[in-house]
């Protein structure tokens, strides 16, 4: 049995069809200086057919999906016209006599490496569009036709491959393509959304492992547990045809408690919001039985564009997000760029370590008309719903008072123009430093409400770069040191009278969720994918023995131990969550 990352649910078996297709990469390669105006006008030829042929596979996918899931190739059109990426090609064109095909290749990949490197699976998984991009501009440079691909597919079949672009996703035929299996990918990527829209079951991210997938092998693929099965056996085939079926009246028991309260089986209440990036998200956010958001994600508005957002366009989209779930609590996130995620706007050098750098609240208070102009917005937006403003990476007092010194004199501003806004606008603070969680006393007496951000928490606490294979295994949510420091935030919330939530990956993990609400953390932000299945699970628990799972944690030295309770109290509580199939 082979494991990857569970992306799109669903069980499907067939035989097994490798796509081979090899990256174009071009060799570098110059002109003599009288064929520049001719190699300035191929790419110019090349950009216009790339963009052509965007407009095209976002055309049938509106036409087959919605508009919703069509906006993603938006993100391509914007990576296609960016200002200063084309600037830097036509520099090396134009200085360099290098040819457009080397020229674009390398100031593409300069960007798709710097978003890969970023710790924010969201961000880094847009890298994938520069590449998507940046192929088909290659292939019309060299007048290579379109390789064979996922739209040549004559029967049904399960699709391996390195990894398919969301191009490629974007064409797929449910009727032919049973499931598709890569080697990297991740949930947050397009490829991702697209095979869950178009619900056909995929598993990414199955790495090296991916080599014992042959032409022609008959495999059953599990889009539930992440699992691809070589051979399945009739017992194999027999039992997973029970899984779908629980899973089915799993989906049913979602359904039937969207609508009901995030409350314990002996009556606590927990908060449930949901994670966003975009506007666009407000229709799931709707659907899932979520209250309001927890997270919004502004750093969309920024990237991928050719200019920064000014405070009219910023103001819609909020006052937007609000209307649309009043009465129910937006929290927006201020802008959480710098280091490596802020591409082409501000003048920045280049940094050792940018996660340690010049990034987030530390960026904005340096860059203040930036910011001002996002904080006008908010303010500007609060009149249209409950919206709560979150700092992020607050790391001491300092640099809470600079923020809210800003905040109150855009206040003063509005004023003085007459424009309106609320005067009861909530600020927070996301915890994601050790040094903020242990000042958490200090900081709750000027804030309304903590957000514990945990990739962040982890990493900075623990040393450890998630990403790197060598260290990643060391990156353990239920390290001691971590739980101490999210009881401490919240204990020293309490004390203040000021409740605590949650928007990290730790929120949406099931088997940490009973250990959480023992920690007394008083809300859970997630994708809204997951709020129904995190909501079953709170009802589903016990609080006291949530808190007994808490004290077994905080007074225990060994993160496996800790795990190992965890996930046996979330197992006792929906034991169908964590139910696998093997051969």
């Amino acid at each position: 049995m082979l494991r990857g990352i569970p992306v799109s649910q669903g069980v499907s078996q067939g035989r097994v069809v490798v796509l081979n297709r090899s990256r174009i990469v071009p060799a570098k390669a110059g002109f003599e200086t009288e064929d520049q105006a001719n190699e300035e006008a191929r790419l110019k030829t090349a950009l216009a057919e790339t963009r052509k042929q965007i407009l095209a596979v976002q055309g049938k996918l509106r036409d087959e999906l919605g508009a919703k899931e069509s906006l993603i190739f938006d993100a391509h059109i914007l990576v296609l016209e960016d200002p200063a990426m084309l600037e830097e090609v036509n520099r090396q064109i134009r200085e360099d006599h290098l040819t457009p095909e080397y020229a674009f290749f390398t100031a593409s990949e300069k960007y798709a490496k710097a978003l890969s490197a970023v710790d924010d699976s969201y961000l880094s998984e847009r890298a994938a569009d520069i590449r998507d991009v940046t192929q088909r501009v290659l292939g019309n440079l060299m007048g290579q036709p379109q390789r064979a691909g996922v739209g040549d597919l004559t029967e049904p079949c399960i699709v391996v491959a390195n990894d398919l672009t969301p191009s490629d996703t974007a064409q797929l035929d449910p009727a032919k393509v049973l499931g598709f299996v890569t080697e990297i990918g991740s949930r947050t990527s397009h490829t991702a959304i697209l095979a869950r829209s178009l619900q056909i079951p995929a598993v990414l991210g199955l790495g090296d492992a991916i080599e014992e997938l042959k032409p022609g092998h008959s495999v059953l693929l599990d889009g539930f547990n992440g699992s691809v099965i070589i051979s399945p056996s009739h017992q194999s085939l027999f039992e997973y045809g029970q899984l779908v079926e629980r899973q089915t009246s799993i989906e049913e028991s979602l359904n039937e408690i969207r609508k009901e309260p995030a409350q314990t089986s002996d009556g606590h209440t927990i908060i449930l919001s949901a994670n966003i990036e975009r506007a666009a998200d407000v229709e799931a956010v709707r659907k899932s039985g979520a209250i309001g958001v927890g997270l919004f994600r502004t750093e969309f508005l920024y990237i991928n564009r050719s200019d920064l957002p000014d405070e009219e366009e910023q103001f819609q989209v909020y006052k937007n997000v609000a209307e649309s779930l009043a009465p129910e609590p937006v929290i927006i996130r201020t802008l959480d760029l710098g280091g490596d995620k802020l591409l082409s706007h501000v003048t920045m050098s280049a940094e050792m370590n940018p996660f340690l750098g010049w990034r987030a609240i530390r960026l904005c208070l340096e860059e203040k008309d930036l910011f001002r102009i996002q904080l006008r917005a908010i303010l500007r937006a609060s009149i249209f719903g409950d919206l709560k403003i979150m700092y992020p990476m607050v790391s001491g007092m300092d640099e809470l008072e600079a923020a809210n010194a800003l905040l109150d004199e855009c206040r003063e501003q509005l004023r003085a123009e007459g424009i309106a806004f609320s005067d009861s606008l909530d600020i927070g603070v996301m915890i994601e430093t050790p040094s903020a969680a242990m000042i958490a006393d200090s900081l709750a007496k000027r804030v309304q409400f903590f957000s514990i951000g945990t990739n962040d928490l982890i990493q900075y606490s623990l040393a450890v770069d998630r990403l790197n294979e060598k260290i990643a295994h060391l990156y353990e949510p239920t390290h001691p040191g971590i739980l101490r420091l999210i009881k401490t935030t919240v204990d020293a919330g309490q004390a203040q009278g000021i409740w605590t939530g949650l928007c990290g990956e730790m929120a949406g993990d099931l088997a940490m969720v009973p250990l959480l609400i023992g920690l007394g953390v008083d809300e859970l932000s997630v994708a809204p994918s997951m709020v129904p299945r995190v909501k079953m699970l709170i009802r589903s628990v016990e609080v006291a023995k949530a808190r007994e799972l808490a004290e077994f944690a905080l007074n225990s030295d060994s993160p496996k131990e800790i795990l190992a309770h965890a996930v046996r109290l979330a197992k006792e509580a929906v034991p169908s969550f964590f139910e696998t199939n093997s051969d």
